[in-house]
């Protein structure tokens, strides 16, 4: 354990690899009905490697978290700046920490509030910017924002997948291209926004960090190496690839006149179709084997697309199971 009870800001001994997280949990410290212990075991059970904790315009609260770190499980100090006009995530806090509620848009109170996370190294995350209730409509200027959540989970435990969250994928992917081209994209993440048991891990954001550390997870957010799964079931290998050359998701793949190759393996969903998008839309889609595992391949014409990116849809009612940032092509 650290000094005061919180949580150290890396996990000994674990070195680069794809780490699954969820960065948007409450506990009883705020509205959430389950203990910091109770949400620590069952983020393990549901496969994840790091939390972050966010409870609504409070710090993490000193001895709540601290012995619940492993060298294999990392707790990443953070809020959930709750305002009047939208709710927004602010990661990578230090011990008791806090970062101020009361400002609305146009009052130039946000910019300072985003400087200081900035400042400590932290993180700034868009929480669910279309909630249907009158705090969650997100109404602040993304500038200076790093990151959107896209897949936030339900209430409802049995339903990870909703309008609200097909609303806030449409705007971010109306943005992509543009940001894309001004080297200011804000890549795309998932979290359950855990407030009752049975919900954390559901969905998670996938992570390819250096090693398990705050700063090496959030950095990883931060450059768009990761994607979001609906749970630890389901996994996505997604490369793309140009006279030998390869990209993988967040990353950006020079093309140089040669046509790219898309590669996208899918395990975990036994039925489903698989979508490649890129800034002109469907590009091509291809439905899974129904053996739990599938690959899909396609091929481009370079030039004709600013990127690609993966969206893994349920049969029947179109519920998302994974989707990726995307891969750049120049």
């Amino acid at each position: 354990m650290s000094s005061f009870g919180y949580p150290p800001v890396r996990a000994i001994g674990r070195g680069a690899a794809w780490y699954r997280g969820d960065c948007h949990v409450h506990s009883i410290h705020s509205d959430g009905e389950l203990t910091p212990e109770e949400l620590a075991v069952r983020a393990r059970a549901s496969g994840l490697d790091f939390i972050a904790t966010t409870e609504h315009n409070a710090p993490a609260a000193p001895g709540a978290w601290g012995h619940l770190a492993a060298d294999d499980f990392l707790i990443v100090l953070g809020e959930e700046v709750t305002t009047r006009t939208g709710h927004w995530l602010a990661l990578g806090l230090g011990p008791g920490d806090v970062v101020g509620w009361d400002h609305r848009p146009g009052d130039g109170r946000v910019d300072a509030c985003l400087e200081q996370v900035h400042r400590a190294g932290g993180l700034c995350v868009v929480a669910h910017p279309h909630a249907p209730y009158p705090s969650g409509d997100f109404a602040f200027p993304l500038a200076g924002f790093d990151a959107v959540e896209v897949w936030n989970g339900l209430w409802a435990s049995d339903r990870p997948w909703n309008a609200d969250n097909e609303a806030a994928l449409t705007a971010w992917g109306r943005s992509l291209a543009a940001g894309l081209r001004a080297g200011s994209w804000r890549p795309a993440v998932g979290n359950s926004d855990a407030h009752l048991d049975g919900q954390i891990g559901s969905p998670q954001t996938v992570v390819l960090a250096e090693e398990l550390s705050t700063g090496a997870v959030l950095a990883g957010i931060r450059t768009g190496r990761c994607w979001i799964a609906e749970s630890a079931d389901v996994d996505v290998s997604f490369t793309a690839r140009a006279d030998g050359r390869v990209a993988k998701v967040g990353e950006r793949l020079a093309t140089r006149g040669e046509r790219v190759r898309v590669h996208v393996v899918v395990r975990g969903v036994p039925a489903g179709t698989v979508r490649i998008l890129t800034d002109r839309g469907e590009a091509h889609h291809a439905s899974l084997p129904g053996r739990g595992a599938g690959t899909v391949r396609w091929t481009t014409t370079a030039g004709d697309s600013a990127y690609v990116r993966v969206e893994v849809r349920r049969p029947h009612d179109g519920h998302m199971a994974a989707l990726t940032n995307p891969i750049s092509l120049d």
